[in-house]
Parts: C-alpha cells; structure tokens; sequence
C-alpha cells in the first residue's frame, strides 16, 4: 500500500512536539510563596483587590469586561503570496491559543495563506478536524481582512515543497526573518511546529510590530462549535444551580491528577509547581471558603485521590458527575480527551474563581481570558502558616501586577 508522504511528515512530526511539550511539564513552577504574597498584597492598589477581611474577600463582584485596544490590520490583495502556512493543534486549549496566535503572525508577515489547522491528541490516531471542536466561521470571519484562510490542504503540498520549521511560542519579527522566512522563500510553504521555551504569558516591556496581530488572534479568533458550547453552559448552569448558598457562585479548581503524578505532587516535600487535594482544601479552607462552597475540579472521573478535598468540601463536582447523560458518550469517552480539555479551559474562564493547582500554560492562558473578562478572581495556592488568610493576599500576579500579555491587548 502506498504511503503518503504528508501522513509521515505530519506523524514525525506530532510525536516530536509532544516529547518537547512533555520536557515542559518538569520546568514550570509558580512563583515562590514570599514573593506571591508579597506581590499580591499590593492588590488593592491597583483596584484588583477583594475585600480584606478573611470572610468578606472569598468572592469578588465580576468587574466589567475590557474592551480590545488593537488595531485590526488590513491586508492588501495585491500583497499575497501563493505559500501556504499549515499546522496541526496538539496538547489541549491551554496550547491551541498560543499555536494559532503564532501562525497567525506568521502567515501574515509572510503574506502567506493560512491552512486551516487540525487537531491531534495524545494518543496514537486521535485526529480531529478543526470544526469538531471549533467554530470556522468565526475563526476566518474575525481574520477577515488580516490573513486568507483556507479550509483544506491544497493537494499539490507534498514533503517535496514544504519545509518544516521549529517555532517559539511568542514568535518575534527578527526570528521569522532570520530562521522562518528563508525556509520559506526555498521550498514556497511551510509547516510550523510550535515549541515553547517558557510558559509564562507576562506582557513584554516595549509592544512590537506583532502584538496587534497577536492579539486577535489569541483572544478575537477560537470559540467552541455549538454543541461543545451548550455542553459547557449546563455544566456552568449545574454548578450555579447547585451553589444556592453562595449566591450561584462556584471555584474552578485546575486538578488533574495524571499531571500532579507526573510532576510528584503527591510527595511530601515535592516540587512548588503544583499543590495536591489535601493542600488545595487546606488553602481554600484557609482564605474563608466554608464547607458549602461548590468546587469544579478539571480531573475527569471521580478518583479516590479526591477524596481528601471533598472531606473538606462535600459539594466537589467533576465532569461525570455534572454532565447530562446524553452527552458523556461523545465527551467523556476515552477517545475523546480534547473535548475534556476545552471543556475544562472554558469553565475555569467563567467559574467566579479560578485556582490553578498546577503552574503551566493552562494556568497563564485561562487567566487571559478571565482578565479580558473582567473575571480576576485568579487565587494561587500556597501553604499558609496558621489557621487564616485573607484571600487577597493570593491574587495572582498576573492581576496585581497587570503583567499578563493580556493587559497589551485589553483598555
């Protein structure tokens, strides 16, 4: 049988992206507990502080949403080229934001035209097509203008005329030019591979060229499809239904226990970049949050493991638990982990709190959408000596210090 050499390109080269995000998950960390608090009691000064008294500060009131401070970009027909850009999504939402930011940036320095990307999980043939997930029409309605998109891969693309080449999230001007371009000009298309040398989303010092177009395409281009978007509003709707006690308001709590194995949070004395159950209820307990308040934890399945957070709060809610009957076969079988992942993404962006357990990108880029939001509910976990904190003392430093990429694109 013959073998297509697009199949064996793209195969090579989605195993070779997951073994560099895999070395990721040992370099992220959160920022250390002295400096955290030490930044985030400096909150109220930059008016994203919740009230200070222990009791008073576990919820704070939805701040109005920003509104986008870019300019969008106009591209000239007569300036297009007849290159394409192609690349495939792997890893989940957290990753798929940043990859289309940086082929956005890409293809339009390049003038070259977009191919609608795919989308790969993490196991062995687990491909998706970009509607699947995604709404189409509003990703190339909202670059209208900025880059040409097209749906499909032309047939002529073949390993012969595409170059393959290695992309840092963040892509700069100076590196396409030097490292990108050149590929590009050679073989007259390119498929990208976005690597990611560090996770933080902090906002540059000087804005550049890009920003604008990075922008859009971070935060104006990717929706859920419609059905994922319905399954991801009853599940909000669920927990607001079942959070009667605190006034319809839930935490979204990032708590995936493969990833906590992995980086040893289970281990006495292990690694800051992630908190366990038990520590996350003692630091909810901590900061005020009472045995009533409802908890959302991105963990798929109830897993003994849990237990110790639920002994805490009894109202600990995961997928299965929530989510209609008609629905679990598509979303939560086991071939179907990218569903989990955007439906995870997108309710930690709306719960009224978020707290990431573990420090990473899915971290950096929910607390993008939550600002551009108005959601800066954002509390990092630490241990806390004695019986009490105020809650605003764990403000994350993306919000205290208005440091996320995000404040460049949101007035």
């Amino acid at each position: 049988m013959a073998v297509d050499p697009r199949q064996v390109l793209a195969g090579v080269l989605t195993v070779t992206m997951f073994v560099m995000l895999g070395n990721m998950i040992k370099r992220d960390h959160f920022d250390s507990v002295q400096t955290a608090v030490h930044e985030t009691t400096k909150a109220s000064e930059h008016g994203h502080s919740s009230v200070t008294k222990q009791a008073e500060g576990r919820w704070k009131d939805e701040g109005l949403a920003l509104k986008p401070c870019w300019d969008k970009p106009v591209l000239e027909e007569v300036d297009e080229s007849q290159g394409y850009v192609t690349f495939s999504l792997i890893n989940g939402p957290e990753y798929h934001v940043s990859q289309i930011s940086d082929a956005v940036v890409v293809a339009r320095y390049l003038r070259a035209t977009l191919v609608l990307p795919d989308i790969r999980g993490s196991k062995p043939g687990d491909k998706r097509n970009f509607e699947d997930v995604y709404d189409v029409e509003k990703f190339i309605t909202s670059l209208d203008g900025v880059v040409k998109v097209v749906k499909s891969q032309p047939a002529k693309l073949s390993a012969r005329n595409i170059a393959v080449v290695k992309v840092p999230n963040r892509v700069t001007e100076e590196y396409i030019a030097e490292n990108i371009e050149p590929a590009f000009r050679s073989k007259g298309n390119i498929r990208l591979a976005t690597y990611f040398p560090s996770v933080n989303m902090k906002k540059k010092k000087e804005k550049s060229k890009t920003d604008s177009i990075g922008c859009l395409a971070m935060f104006g281009t990717l929706e859920p499809q419609t059905e994922v978007r319905e399954v991801v509003d009853s599940l909000v709707n669920r927990l607001r239904t079942l959070s009667r006690k605190s006034n319809g308001q839930f935490v979204a709590v990032d708590l995936r226990l493969d990833i906590l194995d992995k980086k040893g949070c289970h281990k006495n004395g292990g690694s800051k970049s992630c908190y366990g159950p038990k520590e996350i209820a003692l630091f909810l307990r901590k900061i005020g949050f009472d045995k009533d308040t409802t908890v959302y934890v991105t963990e798929s399945r109830w897993d003994s493991n849990l237990d110790n957070l639920k002994d805490f709060f009894p109202k600990t809610y995961t997928k299965e638990s929530i989510m209609p009957m008609d629905k679990k076969d598509k979303f939560l079988s086991s071939e179907t982990s990218e569903y989990e992942k955007v439906i995870d993404f997108y309710i930690s962006s709306e719960s009224d709190v978020f707290v990431p357990a573990i420090s990473g990108l899915f971290y950096a880029n929910v607390a993008g959408k939550r600002i551009a939001s108005g959601k800066t509910q954002i509390l990092v976990p630490a241990s806390i000596p004695g019986s009490s904190a105020s809650s605003g003392d764990f403000i994350s430093h993306y919000v205290s210090k208005k440091n996320h990429f995000a404040y460049s694109c949101f007035c």
